[in-house]
């Protein structure tokens, strides 16, 4: 049954009725656990697991808010990253928004029992959208074809219908005795869900890949939020809406799934890579750091050059990492070995981590 002039009131509550232990879905299923726990166990091994969340992150806000068509450069995104506070790139900024975001509803799921309540996703588009956003409340809400202008889906409309469809949600996701779905698949299920409900005026989608990681963690696939899902929805979007709507009006859950799972899959088999591959790099740079500045080689820089690939002296500084002459001293040396780069904009000249930069954009 199409639903794109009439709102979706009727949603059904989840899990869905069909049949969703075929042998297909289960054979994709295997490899997409097999893939994650790759990941998993390479997470578990870092000396510092936290010190890469921060690049990996970025790198998932990047992706999630160009589905939203808000695009930002590697490089105005991390030197954005560097002045946080006062950087006035309005492109970057949302970006920044989403770590922002993506960081809080870990937060406020942890300090929730690891429960992701409906209270935990409208702080998540409250800090996207820096304002005091939460369930729709009034009509006229519709999702239309960016290029015909035509409406293809309207979602449930009613503050009271909307919650009540977010409180059936909240319950299929925390109660693992609801439904005996594997939750991976569950995942799958809890994605299209909250897409359909689509409970906010903007920041639905964003919101809900923030959900996706979230879920992982909660379930203790992942021991933090870094899948790079956005990444495989941006080269797959026209699929990705396509199953979307296939659910809604065929009940096509079958394919919805399989499309999830090679997600899951094939991302995590690239975030495993991406963090080998920095891995390496930063292996060889404290190399050349240490050679550069011998007894004064200082493991916080190197975890900092990491983090923030355009740094500040005044960055060292903030952080204690060293004062304003040492800082200063350090990054010029850095510079003359080519392990950073100077680059200078206005009156402020920037370090940069060049070589992760180039690792990043690949």
């Amino acid at each position: 049954m199409a639903h794109n002039n009439i709102p979706y009131n009727d949603l059904p509550a989840l899990p869905p009725a069909a049949d969703l232990n075929t042998i297909p879905i289960l054979t994709n299923l295997a490899r997409a656990s097999r893939h994650l726990g790759e990941l998993n166990g390479l997470c578990a091994s870092l000396p510092d697991p936290h010190m890469l969340i921060n690049t990996i992150a970025l790198q998932e806000s990047k992706d999630s808010s160009a589905i939203e068509n808000i695009v930002t450069t590697q490089d105005e995104l991390y030197k954005a990253a560097s002045e946080e506070e006062t950087t006035t790139n309005h492109a970057a900024k949302e970006v920044l928004n989403y770590r922002q975001a993506l960081y809080a509803g870990l937060e406020k799921m942890q300090s929730q029992q690891h429960l992701i309540l409906t209270n935990t996703l409208i702080d998540i588009v409250r800090t996207i959208k820096q304002n005091n956003a939460g369930i729709r409340n009034t009509p006229g809400t519709a999702i239309k074809n960016a290029i015909t202008g035509a409406t293809v889906y309207t979602p449930p409309s009613g503050e009271d219908v909307i919650r009540e469809k977010m409180s059936s949600l909240e319950l299929f996701i925390n109660d693992r005795d609801l439904s005996p779905l594997d939750p991976l698949i569950k995942m799958a299920l809890i994605h299209y869900q909250f897409e359909a409900i689509h409970p906010f005026s903007d920041g639905n989608g964003r919101t809900g890949r923030i959900l996706n990681g979230l879920y992982l963690v909660q379930q203790h696939i992942l021991p933090q939020p870094i899948l790079y899902l956005s990444a495989y929805i941006v080269k797959h979007r026209s699929t990705y809406y396509q199953l979307l709507q296939g659910v809604t009006e065929q009940n096509n859950w079958n394919d919805w799934v399989m499309f999830m799972l090679t997600a899951l899959s094939e991302t995590a088999q690239m975030t495993t890579e991406k963090i080998r591959l920095i891995l390496f790099l930063m292996s060889q740079i404290e190399q050349s750091m240490r050679v550069t500045l011998g007894n004064s080689f200082n493991y916080e820089l190197l975890k900092l050059i990491f983090s923030l690939p355009y740094l500040k002296v005044e960055t060292l500084v903030d952080k204690k990492i060293g004062h304003r002459q040492t800082a200063a001293a350090w990054l010029k040396k850095l510079v003359e070995k080519d392990v950073l780069r100077a680059h200078k904009i206005g009156k402020t000249t920037y370090y940069v981590n060049h070589a992760l930069i180039a690792l990043l954009s690949a």
